[in-house]
């Protein structure tokens, strides 16, 4: 199945690196769409967000709180990946899947923060993972800002591949954010 959902994605929106791949779902509600009975198996792929993969004319991206309409039960199942992706960054090394090969700590924490919904602590996500064994220094830096000052460290994850790291961690939003 894999196989065949990377090759599909890789023949209709050019995604050809595609990261982490994981059955999500089954929705069999028998009126999630009009006429006979339709069974759909849901899938969550994730792609390091340094790719830009080119879509199809009739394909747009849009930011998931901000869908436009869509058919049937489209927009739970999406909300069910959003939700499933949260999860997973909290007990998982799951963000090795969605950071390019080399970042530093701010553009990982930009990452987290988009995937959870709210602001995340860069000293305290570095702490977090560091503390894992999840992320290792290259000895490179990131090119200063436009505003100068010292350039960022750069990372890598030490793995790919979806590892249960600390099962009952939570990454919990700032207070009055949940």
């Amino acid at each position: 199945m894999e196989t065949s959902i990377r090759r599909q994605l890789a023949e209709k929106v050019d995604i050809q690196q595609l990261k982490h791949v994981e059955q999500l779902a089954v929705f069999s509600a028998p009126d999630r769409v009009p006429g006979p009975r339709v069974v759909a198996t849901a899938f969550l792929g994730l792609v390091p967000s340094d790719v830009d993969p080119e879509v199809p004319e009739d394909t747009e991206w849009h930011d998931v709180q901000d869908l436009p309409r869509t058919a049937f039960d489209h927009r739970a199942i999406i909300l069910r990946a959003r939700d499933r992706l949260r999860s997973k960054l909290c007990y998982t090394n799951l963000g090795f899947a969605l950071a390019p090969a080399e970042f530093t700590i701010s553009a990982l924490r930009e990452l987290y923060s988009a995937a959870l919904g709210y602001r995340v602590s860069a000293t305290n996500l570095q702490r977090v993972l560091s503390r894992r064994g999840l992320l290792s220094p290259t000895g490179d830096t990131a090119p200063p800002g436009r505003s100068g000052g010292r350039p960022a460290a750069l990372f890598s994850f030490t793995g790919e591949g979806m590892q249960v790291t600390d099962p009952f961690a939570v990454f919990r939003p700032p207070a009055g954010k949940s």
